[in-house]
């Protein structure tokens, strides 16, 4: 049996208890991947384990302290895209430039870091184009890092105001057996954009804006016959718009504002027989030169680590009925 080495790592100069992660769930998240130990020891850490994990682990542990000396806080996301950079031996965070292409929102978090191509190909299309559209599985970072443009944005004064819309589709409930008036209803389904803006703002300067009408949430319907001037404009699960309601919320685009579109075509809720507008405009758009598409995979996907496989084992059954 191999004697276990043990390898010293410093965390002089970086926040540790983010490094670490709350009750060390990243520490946990490193052994699990890598079967090594980990301990704290002052102000370092050692790594104990056969010696090929070990180096995988201290290499893991150095990609993410780097950017930790950079002044970003560090997320589980972050702990298990680094794990997964070293496992899969891919180019690391610091290696990709990931950094230079930081949102700063200037909130709770510094900055809102790209994970992969995919989400900095994104980032990059929406600094420089005003529609984007990004398609892909749940959990990619594809709503997420459009509210984070959009908060950089308002920040920065480059608009006045965000508008967040969703469409309401009753996804196997019916809105008439839902209790309240007909906002009261649709609130439900809005409820995601109001969890992604208090993650990036405190929730006091959130509702500040809400309330002063700078930043509003609305399903989609509530955009009919509007223009939007000097307006961020995020349409998300653009997957359950129709048709007609597509073309309306593409033709509210005003001067100086800037609109992202996303969604998932594999996760349609609109009722047998209607066409998604999601769909229809990869064909109808796909040719005019302002507008980009973006497209996410499973290696995208920025939540638990389950849900890549699920998603992956989802994609397998699809293709098993098709055949």
């Amino acid at each position: 049996m191999k004697k276990p080495i043990l390898v010293r790592v410093t965390l002089e100069g970086m926040d540790a208890a983010s490094l670490v992660g709350t009750y060390d769930q990243h520490l946990r998240m490193l052994e699990k991947a890598f079967g090594v130990k980990i301990g704290g020891r002052g102000e370092s850490l050692i790594i104990e384990g056969d010696g090929p994990a070990v180096k995988r682990a201290e290499k893991a542990i150095m990609d993410i302290a780097a950017l930790s000396k950079e002044g970003f806080l560090l997320t589980s996301e972050d702990m298990a895209y680094a794990i997964r950079a070293v496992k899969y031996e891919t180019a690391s965070y610091l290696e990709q430039g990931y950094q230079q292409d930081a949102i700063p929102i200037y909130g709770k978090k510094k900055f809102i870091t790209p994970k992969s191509p995919a989400q900095q190909a994104y980032i990059e299309m929406i600094r420089r184009h005003d529609l984007v559209v990004g398609i892909g599985p749940a959990g990619t970072g594809k709503s997420y890092l459009a509210m984070a443009m959009a908060v950089s944005a308002l920040v920065n004064r480059e608009v006045q105001k965000i508008i967040l819309a969703r469409p309401a589709v009753e996804a196997g409930e019916k809105l008439g057996f839902l209790p309240g008036d007909m906002i009261e209803k649709v609130n439900p389904y809005l409820r995601p954009l109001y969890d992604a803006l208090y993650d990036m703002m405190e929730m006091e300067k959130a509702n500040r804006l809400l309330e002063r009408g700078d930043i509003e949430i609305a399903p989609l319907a509530f955009m009919r016959g509007r223009t939007l001037n000097d307006s961020f404009i995020v349409l998300d699960e653009a997957q359950n718009t129709t048709s007609e309601q597509m073309k309306m919320f593409l033709t509210r685009l005003g001067f100086n504002s800037k609109a992202v579109i996303t969604g998932d075509i594999t996760q349609i809720d609109l009722p047998v027989g209607r066409a998604s507008g999601l769909i229809e405009i990869q064909d109808i758009l796909k040719n005019i030169s302002g507008i980009k598409f973006v497209y996410f995979s499973e290696k995208d996907v920025v939540r638990h680590s389950l849900v890549q496989e699920i998603i992956q084992a989802y994609g397998r059954a699809s293709k098993k009925k098709d055949r």
